[in-house]
């Protein structure tokens, strides 16, 4: 009876620990191990930028004005994005982590907690305020059309003078929807990166592409053979405040977006100027 009994209480044991009991593994969903990824290390501040679009980011050599390492890579980023993210890492009193990624993959990842916020030009716009949170904006731009300097389209004053146009913007963005507004114009699919859209420009496969002032003055200073169109008043798009603010990008319900805020506003708008101006000047060649 007695062996009978100890035989019981060990199966009684056996099925209570795969029922999980106080001595059973925990599992964790894929789901709980990505939004893990961000607080698993205390204070660093991951930071997800394409890296590739200069003047607001792009990727250099060395540390040289200000540049940051990447995260995995032997590389660094530099640009405004990367000035302003540093300011908010210090006022957060936190070390700055910059994590690469293709534009497409940067809500993605915000979303599961691959990284804490996006500092990559983008627009607080209302389809994305759906699934993120927006710091206030730390720079505020314009649209403009990039072109040729001595192609058809160099002396165009509004957007009837793109007729017939072949124009594209980059993929999932605020620059490629509003090509819609120019009235005959042969859109192009959407590009998903600023190099390949210049490139496709001085081909010639394309005869111009949208962009933001910054990324107009960029392109060419790197490239003489490249121009932009700025708009005067009631000539250019017609589009919400909010697609033309560049904000930080955060998790809904994030804990970091007031503190984040309250350091954007000791930056005055003359110093986020000069930071711009500052990356404008350093950022790399085509």
């Amino acid at each position: 009876m007695k062996k009978l009994f100890a035989i019981l209480m060990l199966a009684v044991a056996l099925v209570l620990t795969a029922c999980g009991g106080n001595n059973a593994p925990v599992e964790t969903t894929k789901d709980e191990e990505q939004n893990l990824f961000s607080t698993k290390d205390e204070g660093i501040f991951r930071v997800g930028m394409e890296c590739n679009y200069a003047p607001y980011n792009w990727t250099q050599l060395d540390d040289s004005n200000g540049g940051v390492a990447i995260a995995g890579e032997s590389t660094f980023a530099g640009g405004y994005d990367v000035a302003f993210a540093k300011r908010i890492a210090d006022g957060l009193g936190m070390k700055l982590e910059i994590v690469k990624m293709e534009w497409d993959g940067l809500e993605p990842a915000l979303r599961s907690g691959k990284i804490d916020a996006v500092i990559a030009g983008m627009s607080p716009t209302a389809e994305r305020k759906e699934n993120a949170d927006f710091s206030e904006a730390y720079y505020n731009t314009n649209l403009v059309m990039i072109v040729n300097a001595e192609g058809a389209y160099a002396k165009a004053h509004g957007l009837e003078d793109f007729k017939g146009a072949k124009i594209t913007g980059q993929l999932n963005t605020v620059h490629y929807g509003v090509i819609d507004q120019i009235e005959g114009v042969d859109k192009q699919p959407a590009i998903a990166d600023f190099s390949t859209m210049r490139a496709a420009l001085q081909s010639g496969l394309i005869d111009g592409y949208v962009s933001e002032k910054p990324e107009g003055i960029s392109a060419k200073n790197a490239n003489q053979a490249f121009s932009f169109i700025e708009f005067e008043e009631g000539k250019g798009f017609n589009l919400p405040a909010e697609d033309t603010q560049i904000a930080v990008a955060l998790r809904k319900g994030s804990k970091l977006t007031s503190k984040i805020n309250e350091i954007i506003q000791k930056v005055s708008l003359e110093e986020r100027d000069e930071m711009m101006l500052e990356a404008i000047k350093h950022q790399p060649s085509l």
